[in-house]
Order: C-alpha cells, then sequence, then structure tokens
C-alpha cells in the first residue's frame, strides 16, 4: 500500500541505501596515497563488507514496503535494517580511521555518500515510529468491537 506515509519514508530509506552504490563517500587531494584513497576516492565499492550491509539494508526496506498486512514483521524488518545501516556507518568510519595513514587523512573532504545513510537510518526509524502507531491504532479498534 504506497499511499502510507511509512511506505514512502520506506522508499526515500532503501533509496538512500542504494544510492550510496553510486556517491563517493570522501575525496583525497593526494594522488596515490596508500589505503582506501589508491584512486582519490572512498566508495561502498572499495570493501565487500560495505556492499553487504548496504545492500542487503536497502532490500530490507524495499521489501518492507509489501509487508503491509504484517504490522509486527514490518517493524522487525525496517529496525533490521535501520541496524544494517548503522553497521555500515561504523564499519565505514572504521575503516577510514585505521587504514588511512595521517597525513592523507588531513586532505579528505566529505562527499555526498556522508549524508546518504544517516537519511537511510533516519528515514528507518520514521516509518517504524508511523507503523508502530498503525499497529496501536488497529489494536485499539479491536478493542471496541
Amino acid at each position: 500500500m504506497i499511499q502510507r506515509l511509512q511506505s514512502v519514508f520506506l522508499l526515500l530509506a532503501s533509496g538512500s541505501s542504494f544510492g550510496m552504490f553510486g556517491t563517493d563517500v570522501a575525496d583525497s587531494t593526494v594522488a596515490g596515497a596508500p589505503g582506501l584513497f589508491a584512486d582519490g576516492s572512498y566508495t561502498l565499492f572499495d570493501d565487500p563488507v560495505l556492499i553487504g550491509l548496504f545492500a542487503v539494508a536497502g532490500v530490507l526496506f524495499l521489501a518492507d514496503v509489501f509487508l503491509f498486512r504484517n504490522r509486527p514483521l514490518q517493524m522487525k524488518l525496517s529496525l533490521a535494517g535501520v541496524l544494517l545501516a548503522v553497521a555500515g556507518v561504523a564499519y565505514g568510519a572504521f575503516r577510514l580511521f585505521t587504514s588511512t595513514p595521517e597525513a592523507v587523512l588531513e586532505t579528505v573532504t566529505p562527499d555526498l555518500g556522508v549524508g546518504l545513510p544517516v537519511l537511510a537510518i533516519i528515514f528507518g526509524l520514521m516509518a517504524r515510529s508511523y507503523i508502530r502507531a498503525d499497529e496501536k491504532l488497529v489494536r485499539s479498534a479491536d478493542r471496541l468491537r
């Protein structure tokens, strides 16, 4: 059911997760730097774990749109998508700060890819809150019957 507000938030969260595949997270002006910035930019494709985390999070958010008849499962899957996005942000930051020399870190400039996971987390949490509100509404209507 696309007309529900949580479905819009889930689609936006999915789009933010999949948008990570087309953007850079950070760029460096140091040419031929060792580690993540060997090609001058830090992307999702620099680590297969990052690819897996954000791909699964995006698929969970997208599949969650079509589970509107099972709201408890929808809440669990949206929380799982948010947790995967948080794990992706944490792992990406860990990789950035542990495998990049200090001299290269000083020249790093963030790009659009820094904000997209944050948007995915926010949209996922907003969708979850609207799903919870729907569930409360349905349960209160069932009590009245």
